[in-house]
């Protein structure tokens, strides 16, 4: 099964041109760097869905939040 899990991005931390950037990514107070270059047009403070460490896509914040509650509790059931 693939799943993309929200996170916000906090930091754009490496910048090679205006497609290719990395970022620090919270889920939740868990950081990971993840590659940003599937949406170019994020910004600190996106939420972005995240699958393998690349964010393809941008969510709202209430998506977020309420995809993450749905992913704590499948969390409990397993």
């Amino acid at each position: 099964m693939c799943l993309a899990v929200p996170g916000r991005l906090e930091k754009v931390t490496i910048e090679f041109d205006e497609t290719f950037r990395i970022g620090n990514v919270s889920f939740e107070g868990i950081i990971k760097e993840v590659n940003l270059a599937l949406v170019p047009e994020a910004t600190v403070g996106d939420y972005l869905l995240v699958h393998v460490g690349a964010a393809i896509g941008i969510i709202d914040e209430a998506e977020a939040i309420k995809t993450m509650e749905i992913l704590k509790q499948m969390g409990e059931e397993i």
